[in-house]
């Protein structure tokens, strides 16, 4: 029986990353043979080199949105709600947004200002509310109540939060370009321009598919049996050139490399579906041991929570046991985990 506790494993919480590296690819990269062998360890601006000249590299350009409002309550108390999705048409400049808060029943019938901006709690139920904007709640007249949705382990100060600025700008990737996801990518967080440029030296190719990160790439596994957890679906696109590629590098042997977990389950959720073809469409793929990966040869990764549905995944692709001896010796080397911290190459 696979059960929520066999992916657990203790981290230090001054391993848990605050802030990213000062440069992008001067995070640590531990590299995991699938084959076997120990974990060897680099650094990420080494990927070209550690990549092969044939291999396809396949990332998600989904941008973050500022979907971490702070509002004031008629109190003066400050309240964070994250956006979750839109909900039916916006209308004449006002919008309906599913969102999360914390004690979130409580604000039922109450108004937040946040900035210029007024949004109404209307209902509430579980772990999720309905609010009413009186206008785009990304949009400017949020204003300084805007903030990148960071996870809950990063902490900031609650008055001033002074790296509000850096974290739009780092909590992104340097190529993200459709908006809609409420959390980073973070596996791509460490390319930046010059290492693109670099990897396309060296000849590797890339493409780059959509997966709008929502509450289902996060939410916590509350179920003892693994089986028994159910992904929330996540909207996908893979585009004809992205197509087109990953189809010929499988055609011709080569190998495909997931820039992520959220590559990864889009890819993998394709060749489950129509195949490799372009494709818009939601999926609530969970990957977990044991999983036959018919599309991903190889994948980029940051350390991940335990018991989460992302440290299976990668289980599920390198083995358990090899996975959290892996992550053992990250813990012993130093290595800065989640969000913001260091990454893995598994091929």
């Amino acid at each position: 029986m696979d059960l929520r506790d066999d992916y657990d494993y203790l981290l230090p919480r001054d391993r848990i990353a605050q802030a990213p590296t000062a440069r992008r690819d001067a995070s640590r990269l531990m590299v995991l043979d699938r084959a076997g062998g120990p974990p060897r360890h680099a650094r990420f601006r080494d990927l070209p080199d550690l990549l092969r000249p044939s291999d396809l590299l396949v990332w998600n350009d989904s941008r973050v949105i500022p979907a971490r409002l702070v509002g004031l309550r008629a109190t003066g108390g400050r309240i964070a709600v994250l956006l979750i999705r839109p909900l039916g048409d916006p209308g004449s400049g006002g919008g309906v947004w599913e969102v999360m808060a914390e004690h979130g029943g409580r604000l039922v019938g109450e108004t937040l200002a946040f900035g210029r901006l007024r949004g109404t709690m209307e209902a509430w139920e579980g772990t999720r509310g309905r609010m009413r904007f009186d206008g785009d709640p990304r949009g400017p007249r949020a204003g300084d109540a805007r903030r990148a949705p960071l996870p809950p382990y990063i902490k900031r100060p609650k008055a001033g939060d002074l790296r509000r600025s850096e974290d739009l700008r780092r909590y992104q990737t340097v190529y993200a370009r459709a908006a809609g996801s409420i959390a980073a990518p973070t596996a791509g967080l460490h390319f930046t321009r010059g290492l693109l440029a670099r990897l396309a030296r060296r000849g590797i190719e890339a493409a780059a598919i959509t997966l709008h990160v929502g509450p289902g790439t996060f939410e916590p596994v509350r179920a003892d049996r693994v089986a028994d957890h159910r992904m929330e679906p996540e909207h996908y696109e893979i585009g004809e050139p992205a197509a087109n590629a990953i189809r010929r590098a499988k055609d011709a042997g080569r190998r495909v490399i997931a820039v992520g977990t959220t590559t990864c389950r889009a890819l993998e959720s394709a060749a489950r579906g129509p195949g490799l073809v372009p494709q818009a469409a939601a999926t609530d793929l969970f990957i977990r041991p044991p999983f036959d990966f018919r599309v991903v040869d190889g994948l980029v990764t940051n350390f991940h929570l335990p018991k989460s549905t992302l440290l299976m995944l990668v289980s599920a692709f390198a083995g358990r046991e090899r996975v959290l001896a892996a992550y053992a010796e990250a813990v012993r080397a130093g290595y800065r985990f989640y969000s913001y911290g260091d990454a893995m190459l598994i091929a």
